[in-house]
């Protein structure tokens, strides 16, 4: 009857024959001594081709095994809730037997239920269950699993209604693949009415029904890697509309609300995503990422528990040694007994002679005492020394930094004084220009000399304008001498600082010699460069062109 109904739930062909001739037996019992695991593997389980109702296949297993474990005391869930529980707990437990459900996974399970029951997680209280069980176990089975929750710990406050509503929440998500479902209206391909229908959201697929109870399906919706999804403009009287487009159909949806429209459009593009990517649904990737997690833990702790054994090993080889080196000290200290009789005989011998050669050694240190007292007193003055010149070589250095900086500010006049004159020499052109026009225009006839007349008020007025400005370019010029003169005094003081510091430091046995200033003689600069002309020159050049200027007054 098993092996039928097994058959029956797995879509798998039964064969009579084989569970006859697996079980045979003759006159003195039972000829195979194989039990009935190796006929189901072989003649069952191998055969099954994965296109077999779950929920079916659970209930079964469920009928089997219930009765017999299942809690007497009365439990806040009913048998259909108890029955749910049981198969998360399959989907939870680890991959060994007996199957436990650590507790890890346990508050995984409990922290969803609590969500969607809409009440909050007591993280301290689910600590304290952890501690107690830790102590005792490494997890539940999956008939204490169904106490924990029927027991109403962790939902206290909460209705039977709420309970059975969150279990079913959860078994839907994580044994029947649901990912959201809800009510929303459909248009229709033929009739283009709207119809309310129910709606249930899988990793490859969209099914919808007339109601919540998923008794009458109308229709699947097929999605792969190539279908999308829309949203559109109200239209029609309808809002909240959007659009799945699928090879073969496109369906247009309207939600109750805007929120349900965006969170529908998220979830479908979500599970489109997942199968382009060929990825897993979210919780059992995230189940898997869990156990992998668990699995890395525990490698590391029987790797710590191994390191521990091995320390523990290794401490008590040390135990052993410290025990024979223990025994080997004790026969050391006694043949340190004997040996201290014959050092007491041989110490009064050696006392005498040890005493002269301490006295000797003494007379030794005090030698050695006062040489190294003469040594370091050598070697203070001669650090003091040291401390000196590098003092003085500071100070040098800083006046030889003063003596650059006051170069470079004489170099800066003498190029300012050089603009200046230029500057002069061009106006003075221009001056003994306007003024040989102004004899030119003199010497023009009666006729003419009215126009002209205006003409000369017309360059006089400019001829002021340029004098003006050459008594400006006087005025700068003669600001720059004296920044000359200051630089030049400058120059003086730093050469005649580094003159100092050079007899101190050829005082100090000649270490660095010293940059010396240039000419301290006054150098012309006109704009035909520097010392292009003697001062004679330069005040016949300025009487010249003083009496050039009376004449034309």
């Amino acid at each position: 009857v098993l092996s039928h109904n097994l058959c029956t739930v797995l879509n798998v062909p039964h064969d009579p024959v084989a569970l006859e001739e697996h079980f045979r037996d003759d006159d003195e019992g039972p000829v195979s001594n194989q039990g009935y695991m190796p006929y189901l593997n072989k003649f069952i389980l191998e055969k099954v081709q994965g296109n077999f109702d779950k929920v079916e296949f659970n209930r079964m297993c469920w009928t089997l095994c219930a009765k017999k474990n299942l809690s007497k005391s009365p439990l806040l869930i009913s048998d259909e809730d108890a029955f749910k529980v049981w198969v998360i707990f399959n989907f939870l437990s680890e991959d060994k037997y007996p199957l436990i459900i650590v507790p890890e996974e346990i508050e995984y399970l409990l922290k969803k239920i609590t969500e969607a029951m809409g009440a909050g997680w007591q993280q301290e209280q689910f600590d304290h269950y952890k501690i107690a069980l830790n102590t005792s176990r490494e997890g539940l089975s999956a008939w204490e699993l169904i106490d924990l929750i029927g027991s109403g710990q962790f939902s206290k406050g909460m209705d039977r209604q709420t309970v059975s509503m969150a279990i079913n929440e959860v078994f839907n998500e994580l044994i029947l693949d649901v990912l959201k479902q809800g009510y929303m209206l459909k248009k229709g391909h033929k009739r283009k009415n709207w119809m309310e229908r129910w709606f249930v959201l899988k990793p490859n697929i969209i099914s919808y029904y007339v109601s919540e109870d998923l008794k009458d399906k109308k229709g699947d919706i097929i999605l792969d890697g190539n279908c999308c999804v829309e949203a559109l403009p109200d239209k029609d009287g309808k809002k909240c509309l959007f659009l799945i487009k699928c090879l073969d159909k496109t369906f247009e949806i309207s939600a109750s609300d805007k929120k349900k429209k965006q969170e529908w459009i998220q979830a479908i593009q979500t599970t489109v995503s997942l199968l382009r990517a060929g990825s897993p649904p979210p919780h059992k990737e995230a189940r898997q990422k869990r156990k992998e997690l668990r699995q890395k833990l525990l490698a590391e702790q029987e790797e710590l528990e191994r390191q521990m054994k091995e320390l523990q090993a290794a401490n008590e080889n040390k135990q052993k040694e410290l025990e024979t080196v223990r025994k080997q000290l004790e026969a050391a200290a006694a043949r340190a007994a004997e040996e201290e009789k014959k050092r007491l005989q041989t110490q009064v011998e050696l006392q005498d002679r040890f005493s002269l050669e301490l006295e000797r050694e003494k007379m030794v240190r005090q030698k050695m005492e006062e040489q190294v007292a003469q040594k370091s007193s050598e070697l203070e003055q001669y650090l003091q020394r040291v401390r000196e010149l590098e003092e003085m070589y500071k100070q040098l250095q800083e006046a030889l930094e003063d003596e650059k900086q006051a170069r470079q500010d004489e170099e800066t006049v003498r190029k300012l004084q050089a603009r200046l004159l230029e500057e002069e020499t061009a106006k003075r052109a221009e001056l003994e220009k306007w003024h040989l026009q102004q004899q030119h225009t003199i010497q023009m006839t009666e006729a003419e000399k009215q126009e002209l007349e205006n003409q000369r008020m017309m360059k006089e007025q400019a001829l002021q304008v340029a004098m003006q400005q050459l008594k400006q370019l006087e005025l700068e010029r003669k600001e720059a001498l004296e920044q000359y003169e200051e630089v030049k005094k400058k120059l003086e003081t730093a050469a005649s600082n580094t003159k100092s510091w050079k007899d101190k430091v050829a005082h100090h046995e000649g270490l660095i010699r010293l940059i010396e200033p240039g000419s301290k003689n006054l150098h012309l600069i006109t704009n035909w460069g520097p010392a292009a002309f003697t001062e004679a020159e330069l005040e016949e050049r300025q009487r010249s062109w003083k009496g050039k200027k009376a004449t034309s007054e």
